[in-house]
């Protein structure tokens, strides 16, 4: 069995039950590996599969929302693209962040890291699209860091409140906002 295989199953556990309830007893029935076939893929134990995860999502939001944020012409179409790639990654408010989840779990120390460059570099690649669309460096900054923190309370509102929703008004609001901001 190929680690690629079961980090999505691996992934939905962690959602569900942060890295502390994420039992080996859940993983394995989620992955369908006894627990001596997890150590074999995953020597390290539970840290090694949430790294992995972690990894995956870094390289999904690197592929599909940073990079084209930094380097995407128009820009604002770039931000837009953002949005789009967003909701369908969050399954439009109905998937929580796992980078969230293991951000305001206990077991955050062990990968703060890999936590804080996904939020650092998805502000720092939404304020440079904005910067090349005409804002200044402050404004740029503030707005991405504003963008990017409603995008995340959206998440965790639409899941409290069970309204998947909530989450698609927030991000077309925060569309028209970035729209009308950039022109």
């Amino acid at each position: 069995m190929d680690r690629a295989a079961v980090l999505p199953a691996l992934a939905e556990v962690f959602r569900e039950h942060g890295y502390e309830g994420a039992s080996l007893s859940l993983i394995s029935k989620a992955t369908g590996l006894g627990k001596g076939s997890l150590y074999h893929v995953f020597p390290g134990g539970k840290a090694e599969m949430a790294a992995c995860v972690l990894d995956e999502i870094d390289s999904w939001f690197e592929t599909n929302v940073y990079a084209p944020l930094r380097e995407g012409e128009p820009p604002g179409r770039a931000v837009s693209d953002m949005f789009e790639a967003v909701a369908g990654y969050f399954r439009s408010g109905r998937r929580v962040c796992l980078v969230g989840v293991l951000a305001l779990g206990t077991g955050r120390d062990h990968f703060a890291e890999a936590v804080r460059s996904y939020f650092a570099r998805w502000v720092a690649a939404l304020a440079e699209a904005l910067r090349r669309s005409g804002h200044g460096d402050m404004a740029s900054a503030a707005l991405a860091e504003e963008t990017v923190a409603q995008i995340q309370g959206a998440i965790v509102l639409a899941r409290a409140l069970d309204e998947p929703e909530v989450f698609a008004r927030a991000l077309a609001t925060l569309r028209a906002r970035i729209a009308a901001a950039t022109g």
